[in-house]
């Protein structure tokens, strides 16, 4: 009786992970341009904006990453903290200087 009560609980400890399920994410930066990246709901963000910087030759203080809804990422948030789901889409800025005409 022990062995079919031990079972049942292996059972519902590999159902019960809903936190590690997978996302696809949709970088989009001014261009236009779509790099997708496949993370977990509790990955943090910083670790996807150092990936986006590095393959594109950017300083990670010099761009800025934005929900669909417009309000800009931390690199210590999650997807799951803020609301993103699969296939949604994220803005990147690039920091510009200047920019003023006389």
């Amino acid at each position: 009786m022990s062995d079919d009560n031990n079972n049942n609980n292996i059972e519902t400890k590999a159902e019960v992970k809903p936190e590690e399920e997978h996302i696809n994410i949709k970088v989009v930066n001014a261009n236009g341009q779509e790099t997708v990246f496949k993370i977990k709901k509790s990955t943090k963000m910083g670790k996807l904006i150092a990936n986006y910087c590095s393959r594109n030759g950017l300083s990670g203080s010099k761009v800025r990453f934005l929900t669909p809804e417009g309000t800009r990422i931390q690199d210590e948030s999650t997807p799951t903290e803020l609301g993103l789901e699969d296939g949604d889409k994220i803005d990147v800025f690039v920091e510009q200087q200047g920019g003023s005409f006389y």
